[in-house]
């Protein structure tokens, strides 16, 4: 019983959990300007092959940001603008902007 505590204990410790915080994902958002590229509603990108963020799952949100981070490294995404933009966020700044990003209003739907 104490291995198991002790195990739970350590694996809560060693999770990157955060409360995410729609509103300094806003701040953040607006500081690294990313409506330039994504567009001001965050569904109407100046390019039809960026992706629409508005709505999107805030777990998919955050796992694209940490794949830009790692660039061409395994399960990483090369693309050096991106990885250049999610190189100085920290985890609690990738939550903040996905849980943001995932607040606003989408016509994103799913196929059924």
């Amino acid at each position: 019983m104490k291995k198991l505590i002790t195990a739970l204990i350590f694996g809560a410790i060693s999770m990157n959990v955060y409360a995410a915080d729609a509103a300094n994902g806003e701040a953040l958002a607006k500081k690294y300007n990313c409506a330039s590229c994504h567009g001001a509603d965050f569904k109407s990108p100046i390019d039809p092959s960026y992706p629409k963020l508005a709505g999107q799952h805030a777990d998919y949100l955050n796992h694209a940001l940490t794949a830009y981070q790692r660039g061409g490294k395994a399960f990483g995404r090369n693309n050096p603008i991106m990885g250049g933009m999610a190189a100085p966020l920290s985890d609690k700044d990738k939550a903040d902007i996905a849980a943001y990003l995932a607040s606003l209003p989408s016509n994103l739907t799913s196929h059924r």
